[in-house]
C-alpha cells in the first residue's frame, strides 16, 4: 500500500505551521504587554532625564547612554577581531587535528553562560589588568562573549563564497589577500552583517556581564571616560524590578520597552545595511 505523497506533505505542513505558532505566538504577546503597559511612561523626561526621588521617578538616560556605550564598544573590539579570525580560519588554516579542535571551541564557547563571562571579565580586567568596574572592562567582557558568534557567522559567510571566485581572481594575477580583500569579504558581508546582528542583541541584552565589570546601581551623571561606571538598561531593568521597592509599574515596562526598542532599532539599521548588499550579490 502506498502513502499519499500530498497527505504526508500536509500534515508535515500542519506541523511545521504549529511549531511555528508555538514560537511566535508567545513572543508576540510578551511584546504586546510591554507595549501596553510600558507605553504610558514613554515621554520626553523619561528619555532624557536622570532618575530621581531613589529611581522611583525621573528619567532614565544615563541607562540609554550607558548601553549604547557598552554595545558600541564590544562591537568595536569583537568584530575585526572575530573578522580577522574567520579569514585565517577560512583561507589560511590547514585542515587538520588542531584547526578543527578551535573550530569546535569556538562554536561551543557560544554557548557559556553569560554569567561565566562575567566573572572571567572580573578577574581579567577588572582585577588583573586593573581597569577597575568601568565601560573599558565591560565593553571587551561583552565583545569576548559575542566573539564566537561573530567568528562562527563570518566564517560561513566566507566559505560559502564560490571558490570559483577564488579562481578566476587568482588566474589574472591577484596575490591571496587582494582576492580575498576585493572579491571574498564583498561577496560574504551580508552572513559577517548576520553574526554581527547577533552579537549586538546578545550585547545589549546581558546583565550579568555587566554586572560584575561595569554596572553602577545609581549613577546620576554620564560616564566622562571608558574608566568610569555606568549605568546600562538590563541591570536598571533589574535593580528597580527586585531591589527597591514601590516602583511604579509602568517605570519598569516603561524601561523593558525602550531596551526592546534599542535592540530592535540596532537589529533593523544592520538588517537593512544586509539587504542592500545582498542585493547586490550576482549567485
Amino acid at each position: 500500500m502506498m502513502r499519499n505523497p500530498y497527505r504526508t506533505q500536509r500534515i508535515a505542513f500542519s506541523f511545521l505551521f504549529l511549531a511555528t505558532l508555538l514560537i511566535v505566538v508567545p513572543v508576540g504577546l510578551i511584546v504586546v504587554i510591554i507595549i501596553q503597559k510600558g507605553l504610558p511612561a514613554i515621554n520626553w523626561q523619561f528619555l532624557t532625564d536622570i532618575p530621581r526621588q531613589g529611581m522611583r521617578a525621573g528619567g532614565i538616560f544615563p541607562a540609554i547612554v550607558g548601553t549604547v556605550y557598552l554595545v558600541s564598544g564590544a562591537i568595536i573590539f569583537a568584530l575585526p577581531i572575530g573578522l580577522l579570525a574567520a579569514i585565517y580560519l577560512s583561507e589560511y588554516s590547514k585542515d587538520n587535528m588542531l584547526t578543527r579542535l578551535i573550530k569546535l571551541a569556538i562554536v561551543n564557547l557560544a554557548g557559556v553562560p553569560s554569567v561565566v563571562y562575567g566573572l572571567f571579565g572580573l578577574a581579567l580586567f577588572v582585577v588583573f589588568f586593573k581597569f577597575g568596574a568601568s565601560i573599558l572592562s565591560g565593553s571587551l567582557t561583552l565583545g569576548i562573549m559575542i566573539l564566537p558568534l561573530i567568528i562562527t557567522a563570518s566564517r560561513e559567510a566566507i566559505e560559502s563564497v564560490p571558490y570559483s571566485f577564488r579562481e578566476v581572481s587568482l588566474s589574472l594575477g591577484a596575490s591571496k589577500w587582494q582576492t580575498i580583500r576585493h572579491i571574498v569579504l564583498p561577496n560574504a558581508i551580508p552572513g559577517i552583517l548576520t553574526g554581527t546582528i547577533l552579537g549586538l542583541g546578545r550585547a545589549a541584552g546581558e546583565t550579568a556581564p555587566i554586572l560584575f565589570t561595569v554596572a553602577a546601581f545609581y549613577l546620576p551623571r554620564l560616564p566622562k571616560s571608558i574608566f568610569d561606571q555606568a549605568m546600562a538598561l538590563p541591570y536598571h531593568l533589574y535593580v528597580i524590578s527586585t531591589q527597591v521597592p514601590n516602583v511604579d509599574e509602568k517605570i519598569r515596562y516603561g524601561t523593558a520597552l525602550v531596551l526592546l526598542a534599542l535592540v530592535l532599532s540596532m537589529n533593523l539599521i544592520a538588517v537593512v545595511i544586509r539587504y542592500k548588499f545582498r542585493k547586490r550579490k550576482k549567485w
